[in-house]
This record gives structure tokens, sequence and C-alpha cells, in this order.
């Protein structure tokens, strides 16, 4: 993490990268978004420490980013959802996978495609759907691998 020393920097970007700028942060809030909630379920898919994990998880909701809530009483197991701050990270997270698949393009092509649910169009560099020029956001996409 960054140093929160900000006396000779007003910088919003560094400010921003305390919170997502470490690696896990953002794969934690890109599976998210992809559909993943439950802890066992990113230790899995990331193959990130359960120690880190919750780290990052807590750091995450104490930011207000996500928000944890029971899915289960006996024993009490907890789910991780998108709050509106959250959510807000979308365009970031899009724009961040097309400037890789552009800057460090995998042979096969695009890892993930992101489709408009009304549609089936994809987002444009403005986030604006190909097909029918509705303005796309989480709610409205999906995302599912190539």
């Amino acid at each position: 993490m960054l140093r929160r020393d900000y006396d000779t920097q007003v910088c919003s970007i560094a400010r921003a990268l305390e919170v997502v700028g470490e690696r896990w942060s953002l794969l934690l809030v890109r599976d998210v978004v992809f559909g993943v909630h439950r802890f066992e379920d990113f230790v899995e898919r990331l193959g990130i420490t359960r120690s880190v994990l919750t780290a990052r998880l807590e750091r995450l909701v104490g930011e207000g980013v996500l928000e944890r809530r029971p899915y289960q009483e006996h024993p009490v197991r907890h789910e991780y959802l998108l709050t509106e701050k959250g959510r807000q990270l979308w365009p970031v997270l899009i724009h961040l996978a097309r400037w890789g698949d552009t800057h460090y393009p995998s042979p096969e092509g695009p890892p993930r495609a992101f489709l408009h649910t009304g549609c089936g169009g994809a987002p444009d560099g403005h986030l604006l759907c190909t097909r029918c020029g509705a303005p796309l956001d989480a709610a409205n996409t999906t995302s599912h691998p190539r």
C-alpha cells in the first residue's frame, strides 16, 4: 500500500489507490462483478491465502466498496456484494480490461466478452452499446469467458 502522506502531493489517484491499488483488491471487485460472492469461491478462483483474503475483504467492506451479508445461519456464512461505490468501479474494470487486451493480448484473443443484456452488443470506448447505443453499466452488462 502507498503511504498516506499527502502533505506535498494532492492526488485523487493516489487516494483511490489506497483502497483499490493493491492487486488482490481489484481482482476481488472484478470477481464480485462476475458473480463470485463467497469466501471459499474467492479462495478457489484466485488462489489467494485466507489471511490475505480476509484482510482485503475487511478493507473493501470498511471502505464501503463491498457489503458483507449473511446467506446462511448454521453456521453463519457471509457473501460479499457490491455497494453503489463498488458498482462505480465497473467502468474502471472495463477500461482496464480493454487496455490489457490491447497492450498485453492473449494469442487466443480477449479472455472475456462483455455484452449488453438488452441486445447482446459490446461496450465501445465510451461504454455505449455498439449495437443499440445504450449506456452500459454493471447492471445491464454480462460477462462470460470466450
